[in-house]
């Protein structure tokens, strides 16, 4: 989690797009209730795929990842692989 969270982190708030397994997203990361709640809602540029996920930042460090009808290893694999365009 500590390797997901630090790439999440560097994702800038707004929208930017980037590259993963070959295809282009856009990319839209928005904060909620002052940073404790955030949405990350990505589009591929095809249409072929769409990845969208809340993470919760509790008390105590701890952070609990809630992929929106997906399993969490894609949403974990995507942010881990994206490449943002310069």
């Amino acid at each position: 989690m500590e390797a997901f969270l630090t790439a999440f982190d560097a994702l800038p708030e707004g929208a930017s797009d980037g590259r993963f397994e070959g295809r282009r997203y856009i990319l839209s990361k928005s904060l909620h209730a002052g940073g404790a709640s955030q949405k990350l809602v990505a589009r591929a540029v095809d249409g072929t795929d769409y990845i969208s996920l809340n993470l919760y930042r509790l008390r105590g460090g701890r952070a609990l990842l809630r992929p929106c009808e997906m399993p969490e290893r894609k949403v974990c694999d995507f942010v881990l692989g994206l490449v943002r365009d310069q």
